[in-house]
């Protein structure tokens, strides 16, 4: 029998997720407060939901992607833990703070259901392609379940550990890729005005101690690399409104533990004013204007 999976929220992340939920062989429910995402779902073979508990009324597993702790909580400690099976497994793919993570999860845990939290890294072009990593948090026996839902919607599967463990994750290395992207930036542009051709310093140091991933993968400059959303005047990939997001949750986080994180908080401050400069749906790689 196939199983049945409910998918809420079918924005860029979650509508490419769900089309390969379905490729993959699984019958998916979905439900998006937006008309044009169901639309979309329904167009990649899912079935609409009337609801978030008409989608996961008699589901055997209810995977979320949410923009933020508030909407996790507000969806899990409402619908779904009132309308869902007994035995169903929840799988929050949002990205949200450790705090919310683990409160959702104790009260899904009272209720007698599994649970993990499993943030994602990849942005739009892997949520589509089905070439995510999930980050996973939970107990053991949640993630040997979760594990053949999230394969079918990513390359790596990895358990990070408990309740909350996969946002921890997430949030440290989306920290790391927003201080290194902007390092790279820096980097690019000081080149440029020094006269060096951006290609002859991407050759250089692509294969030095300066290599990255936003560099040899993510090059903030066009023409530069692998194609990336610098070549499509940084549209598409990963919104800096969403980085500024992320940093702001691993600044919390650091706050609530005594990390010490400057280059986190650098980070974090440079992406606000690019973000308060009006740039914020551009793509994160796009920073470079503002320091170029």
């Amino acid at each position: 029998m196939t199983a049945m999976i409910a998918i809420i929220g079918l924005g860029n992340m979650g509508g490419g997720m769900a089309g390969n939920l379905v490729r993959n062989g699984y019958a998916v429910r979905a439900f998006d407060l937006s008309e044009d995402a169901l639309a979309k779902a329904e167009a990649a073979g899912c079935l609409r939901a009337a609801s978030t508990a008409d989608a996961v009324s008699g589901a055997d597993a209810v995977v979320t992607m949410l923009p933020a702790g508030g909407h996790v909580e507000a969806v899990y400690t409402g619908d779904v833990f009132a309308a869902a099976a007994k035995g169903a497994l929840l799988l929050d793919c949002s990205t949200i703070d450790v705090a919310t993570a683990r409160r959702v999860h104790e009260a899904a845990a009272a209720r007698g259901f599994d649970m993990v939290d499993a943030p994602v890294s990849g942005g739009i072009a892997a949520a589509g392609g089905g070439t995510l990593t999930f980050m996973v948090g939970g107990s053991d026996t949640a993630f040997e379940r979760a594990t053949p839902i999230l394969s079918a919607m990513g390359k790596a599967v990895i358990h990070a550990g408990g309740a909350g463990a996969g946002q921890s994750a997430k949030i440290c290395n989306n920290m790391l890729l927003g201080a290194t992207m902007i390092a790279t930036c820096e980097a690019f542009a000081m080149a440029q005005k020094l006269g060096l051709d951006p290609q002859t310093f991407y050759d250089i140091a692509s294969v030095s101690s300066g290599n990255s991933w936003s560099m040899t993968s993510y090059c903030p400059l066009p023409g530069i690399g692998p194609t990336t959303p610098a070549d499509n005047d940084y549209q598409g990939g990963f919104a800096a409104a969403l980085m500024l997001k992320d940093l702001k949750l691993a600044v919390q986080a650091a706050q609530s533990v005594d990390a010490s994180i400057p280059m986190g908080n650098a980070a974090e401050a440079l992406y606000q004013a690019f973000a308060n400069s009006g740039q914020g749906g551009r793509d994160f790689s796009a920073i470079i204007k503002m320091l170029g």
